[in-house]
């Protein structure tokens, strides 16, 4: 870890003095497998975050950092092993404005800055750096050259559904094709 980094991955914003901070998250093995496990990967071989967070303005911070992640996860076509190196930039902005509250059930436009935050008294470099790897996580890895195939279903002594059967336009075409084939006749 950088010597800026606190032992605990924690920062306490609202008490931190107005300056930039580096810092460098590498969780070991152990933490590794149970946050594999609580995004369904099957190994997370590499895991590192490392960035600074800067003051913004009078109140507000902003945290620039590089996700560095080795992950494997099954293919969604024939479950072998996808490997999938990521590197992706991290941005957060910490800032005291008020949020309006939100009465359940009410709508809610998505800000056009999606990296704004509210400020937090205590950011937990940890919890950013699994946020960020949930994001970046691949949702349908497949393997080179493995394609989606067709499923068909049915209970004995029925045909099973096609894609085609599913368009909702096909029958008419066929009906249209018919009738042209007979007026033809």
């Amino acid at each position: 870890m950088p010597p800026d980094t606190p032992e605990t991955g924690r920062l306490p914003l609202a008490r931190m003095r107005r300056e930039t901070t580096a810092f460098e998250i590498v969780p070991d093995a152990q933490a590794r497998r149970a946050l594999a496990g609580a995004l369904a990967l099957s190994d997370l071989r590499k895991l590192r975050l490392a960035g600074e967070i800067s003051p913004e303005g009078a109140r507000d911070w902003v945290l620039e950092a590089t996700l560095g992640a080795t992950v494997v996860q099954p293919c969604i076509v024939t479950l072998a092993p996808v490997t999938t190196r990521i590197d992706e930039p991290v941005v957060r902005r910490y800032t005291d404005a008020d949020e309006p509250a939100v009465a359940p059930g009410e709508e809610v436009e998505m800000p056009e800055d999606d990296t704004r935050e509210p400020l937090p008294e205590m950011l937990d470099l940890t919890e950013v750096l699994a946020e960020a790897l949930a994001l970046a996580v691949p949702q349908y890895p497949r393997i080179p050259g493995a394609e989606p195939g067709e499923m068909r279903a049915a209970p004995a002594g029925v045909r099973p559904l096609e894609d085609a059967d599913m368009r909702p336009f096909a029958g008419l075409a066929a009906l249209r094709d018919r009738l042209e084939d007979g007026e033809e006749g």
